[in-house]
């Protein structure tokens, strides 16, 4: 009985389309997509500071945001920490206050 052989499937299909391709007369393009690190944690001083840049309310700075009032209120006094998708919007808005204007 003969013994396993290892075939990697993967190597195969990539090489035979890469010739394929290639033989077509049609350029390859293998690309790399960098995703970008985790956004740090932002501090209860800097969300508030952040809001006081907008001139903003926190029942205003929540509306931005596309969060609650109290979620806002919570982070503000260091209760809660604001998750992925609202702490890219907060350091955003950090670097350019107006940009949370604009929509």
């Amino acid at each position: 009985m003969p013994g396993k052989t290892k075939v990697n499937i993967f190597d195969d299909l990539r090489e035979a389309l890469h010739g394929a391709a290639y033989e077509r007369g049609e350029a390859v393009n293998l690309r790399v997509t960098h995703i970008p690190p985790r956004p740090h944690p932002i501090s209860a001083r800097e969300i508030r500071q952040i809001r006081r840049n907008l001139n903003a309310s926190q029942a205003l700075f929540a509306t931005y945001l596309s969060v609650s009032p109290s979620a806002a209120r919570s982070w503000e006094q260091g209760l809660r920490r604001p998750r992925q998708a609202a702490l890219k919007l907060l350091i955003i808005a950090k670097k350019n206050p107006k940009a949370l204007l604009l929509t």
